[in-house]
């Protein structure tokens, strides 16, 4: 199955994609199984990949990346005329995984978050989406891990006959986690953001409306604003006028895939 196809905003490869053709995708690569690896963009990862250009070429090296958030989306449609008509939110794209895994007997890993976290989210999960298998576990480290442990995680995570890895590590960290595990797994490895606490029910999800206005960013700056403030306050408006300098015929380069560091998230 050929992946969707992808635009360039601000220098990064966003798929455009809708929730039945990225389950689509992700599910082909859980069925066979193969390697996979995808994310779902907001627009603080594609802020991140701006100042950051081994991000931005590992976030170009992924299978999918999803238009997370509705700022995205817009912008594919303003820039690229991509028609979407609604954007792939990671938590509700992890939902839906769910749903199919649960239906088909793929068996789903989770990885990242807190150990109190992931004993929630199991629960959760087990709740929602009856006959859910899940394999395993594994709480992140918060800090980097090297070669050997990266070895190790993949050896767990092959062992437990996972079909689907979701990644709740947060950005950048998920997806820098994803594209290096890549080469280690034969297994779809999908970063999902928020998903995990969301799920948990650690944090509260924005109302339907906020998040159809793209205002899901206004809801979390009011539940944490010491830690959102800078990304939110400064992020959002430099993101739109690069949009504005695109538009006008500013150059963002797409830099190619790189190669994986040696440390990385975990």
């Amino acid at each position: 199955m050929l992946s969707p196809s992808r635009f360039n905003v601000l220098g990064t490869a966003v798929s455009a994609v809708d929730y039945a053709g990225a389950g689509a995708a992700v599910l082909a690569a859980a069925r066979e199984p193969r390697a996979f690896a995808a994310s779902a963009l907001a627009v603080h990862a594609l802020r991140e990949a701006q100042l950051d250009p081994l991000y931005r070429r590992r976030l170009n090296s992924l299978d999918l990346a999803t238009p997370d958030g509705q700022p995205v989306r817009w912008a594919l449609n303003w820039l690229h005329h991509t028609g979407l008509g609604d954007r792939v939110y990671g938590p509700f794209l992890m939902r839906d995984l769910c749903v199919a895994a649960a239906r088909e007997q793929l068996p789903v890993f989770l990885f990242g978050g807190t150990a109190v976290t992931l004993a929630r989210l199991q629960v959760a999960l087990r709740d929602r989406h009856p006959g859910l298998i899940i394999a395993g576990v594994q709480p992140s480290r918060f800090r980097r891990i090297t070669v050997d442990e990266a070895a190790t995680d993949a050896r767990v995570i092959a062992a437990s006959g996972a079909r689907l890895v979701f990644c709740g590590l947060g950005c950048p960290r998920q997806e820098n986690w994803v594209h290096a595990m890549r080469p280690l797994l034969p297994v779809p490895l999908v970063a999902v953001g928020a998903a995990f606490a969301l799920w948990a029910g650690e944090r509260a999800m924005a109302p339907a409306w906020m998040q159809r206005a793209g205002l899901e960013w206004l809801f979390r700056l009011g539940q944490e604003p010491r830690r959102l403030a800078g990304r939110y306050l400064v992020h959002n408006p430099l993101f739109l006028l690069g949009l504005l300098h695109q538009k006008a015929g500013g150059a963002f380069p797409l830099l190619p895939g790189e190669d994986t560091s040696p440390e990385y998230w975990g």
